[in-house]
Protein backbone atom coordinates (compact mmCIF):
# COMPACT_ATOMS: atom_id res chain seq x y z
CA UNK A 1 0.00 0.00 0.00
CA UNK A 2 1.31 3.36 -1.06
CA UNK A 3 2.78 5.64 1.91
CA UNK A 4 0.72 8.85 2.26
CA UNK A 5 2.75 11.86 1.95
CA UNK A 6 3.23 13.88 4.63
CA UNK A 7 2.74 18.16 4.11
CA UNK A 8 6.34 18.95 4.63
CA UNK A 9 6.87 16.11 1.51
CA UNK A 10 4.09 17.59 -0.71
CA UNK A 11 5.53 20.89 -0.33
CA UNK A 12 9.22 19.70 -0.96
CA UNK A 13 7.64 18.00 -4.45
CA UNK A 14 5.49 20.93 -5.29
CA UNK A 15 8.67 23.55 -4.91
CA UNK A 16 11.18 20.79 -6.92
CA UNK A 17 8.43 20.59 -9.72
CA UNK A 18 7.78 24.29 -10.20
CA UNK A 19 11.62 24.76 -10.73
CA UNK A 20 12.08 21.91 -13.05
CA UNK A 21 9.24 23.48 -14.73
CA UNK A 22 10.71 27.24 -14.74
CA UNK A 23 13.89 25.77 -15.84
CA UNK A 24 11.70 24.01 -18.58
CA UNK A 25 9.96 27.16 -19.61
CA UNK A 26 13.17 29.63 -19.81
CA UNK A 27 15.61 27.13 -21.84
CA UNK A 28 12.27 26.43 -24.33
CA UNK A 29 11.94 30.02 -24.85
CA UNK A 30 15.39 30.94 -25.47
CA UNK A 31 16.17 28.01 -27.74
CA UNK A 32 12.63 27.43 -28.75
CA UNK A 33 10.32 23.90 -27.80
CA UNK A 34 11.18 21.60 -30.41
CA UNK A 35 14.76 22.48 -29.93
CA UNK A 36 15.37 21.77 -26.34
CA UNK A 37 16.32 18.15 -25.44
CA UNK A 38 14.85 16.63 -22.03
CA UNK A 39 18.38 15.91 -21.18
CA UNK A 40 19.07 19.87 -21.69
CA UNK A 41 16.34 20.72 -19.09
CA UNK A 42 17.89 18.14 -16.31
CA UNK A 43 21.19 18.97 -17.06
CA UNK A 44 20.37 22.42 -16.48
CA UNK A 45 18.19 22.08 -13.34
CA UNK A 46 21.25 19.95 -12.27
CA UNK A 47 19.28 16.96 -11.75
CA UNK A 48 19.19 13.16 -13.84
CA UNK A 49 16.45 12.91 -16.59
CA UNK A 50 15.04 9.68 -13.90
CA UNK A 51 15.04 12.77 -11.77
CA UNK A 52 13.04 14.86 -14.05
CA UNK A 53 10.57 11.58 -15.30
CA UNK A 54 9.95 11.39 -11.27
CA UNK A 55 8.32 14.79 -11.64
CA UNK A 56 7.15 14.99 -15.36
CA UNK A 57 6.15 12.06 -17.69
CA UNK A 58 7.07 13.78 -20.98
CA UNK A 59 8.40 17.17 -22.40
CA UNK A 60 4.33 18.11 -22.77
CA UNK A 61 3.71 17.45 -19.60
CA UNK A 62 6.89 19.34 -18.58
CA UNK A 63 5.44 22.49 -20.80
CA UNK A 64 1.75 22.22 -19.94
CA UNK A 65 2.03 20.28 -16.17
CA UNK A 66 0.60 23.63 -14.84
CA UNK A 67 -2.62 23.42 -16.25
CA UNK A 68 -4.24 20.90 -15.03
CA UNK A 69 -3.45 21.99 -11.84
CA UNK A 70 -4.85 25.51 -12.53
CA UNK A 71 -8.14 23.96 -14.07
CA UNK A 72 -8.71 22.47 -10.22
CA UNK A 73 -7.76 25.98 -8.65
CA UNK A 74 -10.37 27.14 -10.85
CA UNK A 75 -13.35 24.53 -10.43
CA UNK A 76 -12.20 24.61 -6.40
CA UNK A 77 -13.05 28.58 -6.62
CA UNK A 78 -15.83 28.47 -8.82
CA UNK A 79 -17.34 26.32 -6.13
CA UNK A 80 -16.67 28.91 -3.53
CA UNK A 81 -18.93 31.72 -5.25
CA UNK A 82 -22.56 32.32 -4.08
CA UNK A 83 -24.57 30.07 -5.28
CA UNK A 84 -26.95 32.80 -6.71
CA UNK A 85 -24.29 34.84 -8.39
CA UNK A 86 -24.82 35.04 -12.03
CA UNK A 87 -22.39 32.29 -13.70
CA UNK A 88 -20.31 34.39 -16.25
CA UNK A 89 -19.27 36.75 -12.73
CA UNK A 90 -18.37 33.40 -11.11
CA UNK A 91 -16.15 32.45 -13.59
CA UNK A 92 -14.51 35.62 -14.30
CA UNK A 93 -13.70 35.68 -10.49
CA UNK A 94 -12.51 31.68 -10.40
CA UNK A 95 -10.32 32.38 -13.45
CA UNK A 96 -8.62 35.42 -11.72
CA UNK A 97 -6.91 32.49 -9.87
CA UNK A 98 -4.67 32.13 -12.78
CA UNK A 99 -3.21 35.67 -11.03
CA UNK A 100 -2.30 34.56 -8.18
CA UNK A 101 0.26 32.23 -9.47
CA UNK A 102 3.65 33.46 -8.18
CA UNK A 103 5.48 34.14 -11.17
CA UNK A 104 6.74 38.15 -12.99
CA UNK A 105 4.66 39.33 -15.54
CA UNK A 106 7.65 38.47 -18.02
CA UNK A 107 7.51 34.67 -16.98
CA UNK A 108 3.97 34.41 -17.59
CA UNK A 109 4.56 36.08 -21.20
CA UNK A 110 7.50 33.61 -21.68
CA UNK A 111 4.75 30.82 -21.42
CA UNK A 112 1.95 31.95 -23.01
CA UNK A 113 4.52 32.85 -26.07
CA UNK A 114 5.83 29.31 -25.76
CA UNK A 115 2.19 27.97 -25.69
CA UNK A 116 0.51 29.79 -28.32
CA UNK A 117 3.95 29.58 -30.80
CA UNK A 118 4.16 25.67 -30.99
CA UNK A 119 1.28 24.06 -32.74
CA UNK A 120 1.94 20.93 -30.39
CA UNK A 121 1.71 23.23 -27.27
CA UNK A 122 -1.15 24.71 -28.48
CA UNK A 123 -2.86 21.07 -29.30
CA UNK A 124 -1.69 20.15 -25.74
CA UNK A 125 -3.03 23.22 -23.98
CA UNK A 126 -6.79 22.87 -25.82
CA UNK A 127 -6.76 19.59 -24.49
CA UNK A 128 -6.08 20.48 -21.03
CA UNK A 129 -8.53 23.50 -21.19
CA UNK A 130 -10.81 20.70 -22.37
CA UNK A 131 -10.61 19.27 -19.22
CA UNK A 132 -11.17 22.39 -17.54
CA UNK A 133 -14.61 22.21 -19.24
CA UNK A 134 -15.40 18.81 -17.77
CA UNK A 135 -14.52 20.62 -14.13
CA UNK A 136 -16.57 23.45 -14.39
CA UNK A 137 -20.09 22.43 -16.62
CA UNK A 138 -21.37 20.30 -13.17
CA UNK A 139 -20.40 23.23 -10.92
CA UNK A 140 -22.51 25.48 -13.86
CA UNK A 141 -25.46 23.11 -14.00
CA UNK A 142 -27.02 23.38 -10.63
CA UNK A 143 -27.11 27.32 -11.55
CA UNK A 144 -29.16 26.94 -14.44
CA UNK A 145 -33.28 27.20 -14.51
CA UNK A 146 -34.19 23.86 -14.87
CA UNK A 147 -34.79 22.33 -19.12
CA UNK A 148 -34.17 18.73 -20.30
CA UNK A 149 -30.81 20.54 -21.84
CA UNK A 150 -29.29 22.23 -19.06
CA UNK A 151 -26.45 19.74 -19.09
CA UNK A 152 -25.58 21.21 -22.58
CA UNK A 153 -26.40 25.09 -21.92
CA UNK A 154 -23.57 24.09 -18.73
CA UNK A 155 -21.09 22.35 -21.08
CA UNK A 156 -21.78 25.63 -24.03
CA UNK A 157 -21.22 28.60 -21.08
CA UNK A 158 -17.86 26.59 -19.74
CA UNK A 159 -16.76 26.41 -23.33
CA UNK A 160 -17.50 29.67 -24.11
CA UNK A 161 -15.73 31.42 -20.97
CA UNK A 162 -12.43 29.01 -21.68
CA UNK A 163 -12.61 30.50 -25.12
CA UNK A 164 -12.95 33.73 -24.20
CA UNK A 165 -9.95 33.26 -21.73
CA UNK A 166 -8.16 31.78 -24.42
CA UNK A 167 -8.39 34.56 -26.78
CA UNK A 168 -7.91 37.30 -24.24
CA UNK A 169 -4.45 35.76 -23.33
CA UNK A 170 -3.49 35.00 -27.15
CA UNK A 171 -3.98 39.28 -27.52
CA UNK A 172 -2.25 39.65 -24.35
CA UNK A 173 0.25 38.05 -25.65
CA UNK A 174 0.34 40.31 -29.04
CA UNK A 175 0.71 43.32 -27.05
CA UNK A 176 3.13 42.09 -24.73
CA UNK A 177 1.71 41.95 -21.75
CA UNK A 178 1.14 45.67 -21.84
CA UNK A 179 -2.70 45.49 -21.23
CA UNK A 180 -5.12 44.24 -18.45
CA UNK A 181 -5.60 40.58 -19.50
CA UNK A 182 -9.19 40.44 -17.19
CA UNK A 183 -10.10 43.46 -19.43
CA UNK A 184 -9.27 41.93 -22.45
CA UNK A 185 -11.40 38.76 -20.95
CA UNK A 186 -14.27 41.21 -20.64
CA UNK A 187 -14.25 42.33 -24.05
CA UNK A 188 -14.36 38.51 -25.17
CA UNK A 189 -17.20 38.10 -23.34
CA UNK A 190 -19.09 40.89 -24.48
CA UNK A 191 -18.72 39.71 -27.86
CA UNK A 192 -20.18 36.54 -27.36
CA UNK A 193 -23.34 37.78 -24.89
CA UNK A 194 -24.17 40.91 -27.07
CA UNK A 195 -28.33 41.12 -27.57
CA UNK A 196 -28.54 40.36 -30.73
Amino acid sequence: MAQKQTPIREQTRAVIRSLLARTAIELFAAQGYDNTTLGEVAATAGVSRRTLFNYFSSKEDLALGGLSEQGELIAERFAQRPADEDCWASLRAAFQAIEEIETTPEHRLEIVTLLFGNESLRAGHAEKQARWQDLLAPLIEPRLPDSDHRALQARAIAAAAITCLQAANQEWARLGGRADLFGLYDTAVQAIRRPA
